[in-house]
């Protein structure tokens, strides 16, 4: 399942359900729209802490309870902000902030369902997405805006979910609802509206191969790598590939969901579905499960992983019962050696380790 809309629920029943997350959520209102508790705080944070391993990088999760993203503490093992503010290392909302003003977030922004940190000519950005239209490229840590557009803001037609920083500058979407990969010109300014499209049934992952120079998405059958061609002010989207994925059911989708590289690993990609954890060897064109941890990491409904070279530490998300959203969980999981990240009145979509690349 999707965060939110993809999920098949109504546009009414997701608003309403917003509605009280937001009012109930305990992180709501403990920070400005974007804050950094110092200059490098998530730069250079790599410390231990009871049962975390020496240079444990910091956590980034997409955090729809308070509609934010958060940079977390590594070296705490529960994060509750509301007692403990430090543990937000950076956070990020674009409600109230007038550099968004015109994307609408009041109603783009619901579920905010991805979050990834890329370099840009020494710019930190951080990529997101929101299931009601929102997507932008948002500087780190001032919160500036790099790039930014609502597609269909406050409905469920697009579903923004994920998204990818190319070396020219410009931008890819993915977008589960709308069946599509749009390729958008953001080299040209913040509010740049040109793009280049292809569809994809449930878009769901991007990701840019700089060794192959190929735009990698996930959808629910299929995982595609595209050439970009065109300018950066005219891009071009061109399949060069189309390998089908692993299907657990006969006669059902596969339900690609996350697509992320393997760190320290290239050539390999991490490729979730519906039922399993794969890595793709992109030299052979298979999908494998012979990685470190697999007998743990390998399950059903995994939104999001990534593992961290340094320590060898792999996380991963995936739902918990009880909770507001069926998609949302207050843990994240972490893998070799195991441990739990807490969010108190957390409702967690996807996390990642804060890996500028």
């Amino acid at each position: 399942m999707s965060a939110g809309p993809s999920g098949g629920l109504s546009r009414r029943g997701l608003l309403a359900g917003a509605a009280g997350a937001v009012a109930g959520a305990g992180l709501a209102g403990v920070l400005p729209a974007a804050y950094a508790a110092s200059p490098s705080a998530a730069a250079t944070p790599y410390a231990t802490g009871p049962g975390v391993p020496p240079g444990t990088p910091p956590v980034l999760v997409t955090e729809q309870a308070s509609k934010r993203l958060l940079v977390l503490d590594p070296r705490r093992r529960v994060w509750d902000p509301a007692a403990e503010p430090g543990v937000v290392r950076w956070q990020f909302s674009p409600l109230g902030d007038p550099r968004y003003r015109d994307l609408q977030p009041e109603a783009s922004w619901v579920y905010p369902c991805e979050a990834k940190v890329r370099v840009h000519r020494k710019r930190t950005l951080v990529l997101t997405t929101a299931s009601f239209g929102f997507v932008a490229a948002v500087e780190y840590p001032t919160g500036r805006r790099y790039w930014g557009a609502a597609l269909g803001p406050g409905d469920d037609l697009f579903n923004p979910h994920s998204a990818e920083l190319l070396p020219d500058g410009n931008v890819a979407v993915a977008c589960s609802s709308g069946a599509l990969v749009r390729l958008y010109a953001a080299s040209l300014g913040p509010d740049a509206t040109r793009y280049a499209e292809d569809r994809l049934k449930g878009a769901h992952g991007l990701h840019w191969d700089r060794a192959r120079r190929v735009l990698w998405a996930l959808g629910d059958d299929d995982l595609v790598a595209y050439e970009v061609g065109g300018t950066p002010a005219r891009p071009a989207l061109t399949r060069r590939s189309v390998t089908p994925l692993p299907v657990a059911v006969p006669g059902k989708t596969a339900g690609g969901h996350d697509l992320f590289p393997v760190a320290g690993r290239p050539g390999r990609l991490w490729v979730t579905t519906n039922a399993a954890v794969f890595q793709y060897d992109q030299r052979h064109g298979t999908f494998v499960r012979d990685y470190p941890g697999h007998e743990l990491i390998d399950r059903a409904s995994v939104k999001a992983v990534g593992n961290d070279p340094r320590t060898g530490q792999v996380l991963s998300t995936v739902p918990e019962k009880g909770l507001e959203e069926t998609w949302w969980t207050t843990k994240v999981g972490v893998h070799r050696p195991t441990g739990t990240y807490t969010l108190v009145n957390g409702g967690i979509y996807k996390a990642r380790w804060w890996l500028p690349r």
